[in-house]
């Protein structure tokens, strides 16, 4: 397999982990532990266990199939590089699920809000994002490994 070849699957299968990760731990602590919230919540508790369940099993295929991407990528030519990748790629998957869910289903569709019928709902709405944003810059500078980038000025 080319050293590119096993780059891409590394950079691919990292996100989609992080993805899932950020999924899993979304509805392990807002739909279960504090039961703040469910993927519908204009349903009866069935219903919101119902769409809890298919989220829980989107997540789950997500995490089988990151970690599939990556058992593909086999070991990385360099270890350092290799875990700069995954660590970086993880966290900027992460936080692209805090930032997709939270914009789509908080904001636009407005199925639920991070902690509804909370006079400062839109506050932990916006530290979700917030969050999301933050994993993606965290994850952006672990994954460049501190290098230098060249800026250009003008287009």
């Amino acid at each position: 397999m080319s050293t590119n070849t096993k780059k891409g699957l590394i950079n691919i299968g990292s996100f989609v982990l992080g993805f899932g990760f950020l999924g899993a731990l979304d509805g392990i602590v807002f739909h279960q532990l504090l039961q703040w919230h469910s993927v519908i919540m204009e349903t009866d508790r069935p219903g919101q266990i119902a769409s809890d369940g298919l989220f829980h099993f989107a997540v789950t295929l997500t995490l089988v199939l990151g970690g599939i991407l990556l058992w593909l990528a086999g070991n990385p030519t360099s270890l350092s590089k290799g875990i700069r990748l995954l660590v970086g790629g993880f966290l900027i998957g992460g936080g692209a699920f805090n930032l997709i869910e939270g914009i789509v289903n908080h904001h636009l569709l407005q199925i639920h809000r991070v902690k509804p019928g909370d006079p400062n709902a839109l506050t932990y709405d916006l530290a979700f994002l917030g969050l999301g944003i933050l994993l993606l810059v965290i994850g952006y500078f672990i994954k460049r490994g501190g290098k230098s980038q060249p800026t250009t000025l003008g287009a």
